[in-house]
């Protein structure tokens, strides 16, 4: 990652500025004269206009739009592009070094009087010539261990003779988001068989570790990847119902009759069970790996070079 680079090369005190409101806040007389500088055609202009100026329901009444881009279209980004290309442009003439993505961008400088600086100049020219107003709140001067971008968060690489050095992790946010979306399918009142958990668990897993695959996450994946497993024992144990149905199915994984027996019959709760040693040497990844399972740290590792 180009932020990743930035750092580790000394460009440490960062300007992160945060647009209020981006897509609620661009000026449609601004947008247009950026397009007309480089689309001389009326027609195109006109429909751009008519998109743009399209009102919007609000509480069953139609409002006139004077400012902003409509969200959920794909010409969205594309005009938001348009508009903040001339922010880039400015960077590149004054030889800063910075990122963007969308509207979330951040300069990277060697001292805080220089990022001081420089927020101030990018501020006038988002006020002054983009018209576009900055969420002061949200903006400031960090140091990579206060900073993220995209998801990612910089922590420092405590290996002997690397110093000032930043390696990429994934925010707390980030974290939660995913095991937020992990715990609802596996929900043991959820009416799914175990092919169909697993079968909506991949896309999950797959797009967020596809997004995050730049940093190193192997400690808490392993973690993670734990505890979806006992998840799925929970929901199978939960799925078998019956205790006489509990112990055939536990004989039939191998499990002796006598133990088989009390284990059914098992006061105690499915989630204690799941993590008992009963179920982790029974259900284990190879048997569930026959049912479709595919561990997250497994698809990581196979994505992340």
């Amino acid at each position: 990652m180009k932020s990743q680079a930035y750092i580790n090369d000394g460009y440490q005190d960062l300007v992160d500025i945060d647009l209020k409101s981006f897509f609620d806040e661009v000026q449609h007389y601004k947008l247009l004269q950026f397009i007309y500088n480089k689309v001389k055609c009326p027609t195109t202009l006109w429909l751009i206009r008519k998109w743009l100026r399209a009102p919007i329901l609000k509480n069953g009444r139609l409002h006139k739009r004077r400012k902003g881009l409509p969200q959920g279209s794909p010409l969205s980004p594309l005009l938001s592009n348009i508009m903040l290309d001339q922010l880039d442009k400015h960077l590149k003439t004054r030889g800063f070094r910075f990122i963007r993505y969308a509207d979330d961008f951040s300069i990277y400088t060697k001292s805080k009087a220089a990022a001081r600086a420089i927020g101030n100049e990018v501020f006038l020219f988002l006020k002054e010539k983009l018209d576009l107003p900055v969420n002061r709140a949200k903006s400031g001067i960090r140091r990579p261990s206060t900073f993220k971008v995209l998801g990612y968060r910089f922590t420092p690489v405590y290996k002997k003779g690397v110093k000032g050095h930043y390696q990429l992790t994934v925010s707390e946010q980030a974290w939660q988001t995913l095991k937020r979306k992990l715990r609802y399918l596996t929900k043991k009142t959820l009416p799914l068989s175990l092919a169909e958990r697993l079968q909506r668990l991949k896309p999950i897993y797959k797009g967020w570790l596809n997004n995050f695959r730049l940093g190193n996450i192997h400690t808490k994946l392993k973690k993670l990847d734990e505890w979806l497993r006992n998840r799925l024992r929970y929901c199978i144990w939960h799925d078998w119902k019956k205790p006489e149905r509990k112990r055939k199915n536990l004989i039939g994984l191998g499990i002796k009759q006598g133990q088989a027996y009390a284990w059914s019959r098992t006061r105690m709760g499915g989630w204690a069970v799941a993590q008992s040693p009963i179920l982790r040497t029974t259900i284990t990844e190879k048997r569930l790996g026959k049912r479709g399972y595919q561990s997250m740290l497994a698809y990581y590792l196979s994505v992340k070079f």
